[in-house]
């Protein structure tokens, strides 16, 4: 079986597995009485099933356990920690995802919302983050923009600390900018299907170009992201029957940490196609994933003003300030499915053409300022004094 054939029957397995365990897994918890019920702090209507990760952790352990009888895929599981260290970490932040829900779901009844303590749940993506690190998926190369420039060196070769450190930054950072982003039906299964396969499509592109090793397991576990998010999404579409609860949007960001880690945390080469500084391998995802890396970042700030908790839920995120401006649940999605296109597309372009570098940021920078007149809430407060 050839590369191509091994990702697409790794991709067809989180697929499907993932698609049939959460249909099964849905009439569980409903009848459990794992739902998330409507209030002023959610859109959707109805009572509705969560912990919808526990199909996304089925399909990820299929979908490695296929891998690892494949040929193509040898010299990923041989003779390696990183393999089981993934597992042991999505198994820890899954765990931590779906005792906060499941604690949320039972304090519902008492007219009580919250879950696990914040300092908790940060405590157990700490955990996973280390056990990646420990496992060897750490982050051994970081390159400074203008490092040259300024007399710091272009690349950083990372101290084990650093690297442990960074590292559990990395996943602390991407686990929560998937869980802010997750607020409408679809919403964050599709903007990390959309990621992910963009991802997988440049570490591919690495791989060719012999910039990673075949013992590299990034693609690999890109694609089995979003075989997962593709076998999910049809129960989580609008309007959704299932929701991934915080154990699924936690072992989503765990995922992408895990993959973009493995590519760009080890390649020293600065390759998208030219040199350009912006294509440091571990600024891509950033790209890629920008609506809920800014959505995280304002939201952080926001909070930070009223002097309110980083871990407090409100109805500020962008998907919210898109429905205030008049869009649906459905629309809304769509655009921030689109922006997302957008994003992968300017980090792809030069990466397969070789032209067209200079064009990135200047387009990144055209969408943030379209981001900031749309949704700046001055923009929003002079539509209401206009319309009284």
């Amino acid at each position: 079986m050839n590369d191509l054939g091994a990702h697409l029957a790794v991709l067809v397995t989180a697929t499907v597995t993932t698609f049939l365990v959460t249909a099964a897994f849905r009439r569980f918890a409903v009848r459990a009485r794992l739902v998330v019920a409507p209030d002023d702090r959610k859109v959707h209507e109805t009572p509705t099933a969560t912990l919808g990760g526990v199909g996304m952790l089925a399909g990820l352990l299929a979908a490695l356990a296929v891998a690892s009888q494949l040929g193509p895929f040898t010299e990923v599981f041989a003779a390696s920690t990183e393999p089981l260290g993934v597992v042991l970490a999505a198994l820890v932040i899954h765990t931590v995802g779906a005792a906060d829900e499941v604690t949320k779901s039972m304090r519902r009844s008492a007219r009580r919302r919250d879950g696990l303590s914040p300092p908790a749940k940060m405590a157990g993506m700490v955990l996973a983050g280390s056990i990646l690190s420990i496992a060897g998926v750490t982050i051994l190369h970081f390159r400074i923009p203008f490092g040259d420039q300024l007399g710091l060196g272009d690349l950083v070769v990372l101290s084990p600390d650093l690297s442990a450190l960074l590292t559990v930054v990395w996943v602390l950072g991407m686990a929560n900018a998937i869980n802010f982003i997750d607020g409408l039906d679809g919403l964050a299964a599709g903007i990390v299907a959309i990621a992910s396969g963009a991802f997988f499509l440049y570490a591919d592109l690495l791989a060719d170009r012999g910039l990673i090793g075949p013992e590299n397991m990034g693609p690999l576990l890109a694609v089995i992201t979003l075989g997962i998010c593709l076998g999910f999404l049809p129960h989580n579409v609008h309007p959704a029957r299932i929701f991934m609860g915080d154990n699924g949007a936690l072992l989503l960001g765990l995922l992408l940490a895990a993959a973009t880690i493995s590519v760009g945390g080890r390649t020293d080469d600065p390759f998208s196609g030219q040199t350009f500084f912006f294509f440091a391998p571990l600024v891509i995802p950033l790209v890629i994933l920008g609506v809920p890396i800014v959505d995280t970042a304002v939201s952080i700030v926001r909070r930070a003003a009223k002097r309110s908790s980083p871990a407090t839920a409100d109805k500020n995120h962008l998907h919210h300030r898109l429905m205030r401006l008049g869009h649906g649940q459905w629309r809304s999605v769509i655009i921030l499915w689109t922006w997302t296109a957008l994003l992968s597309a300017f980090v792809l372009y030069p990466a397969y053409t070789g032209e067209g570098d200079a064009l990135v940021p200047l387009g990144v920078a055209a969408l943030a300022l379209v981001l900031f007149t749309l949704f700046h809430p001055g923009v929003r407060r002079a539509r209401a004094g206009a319309d009284d």
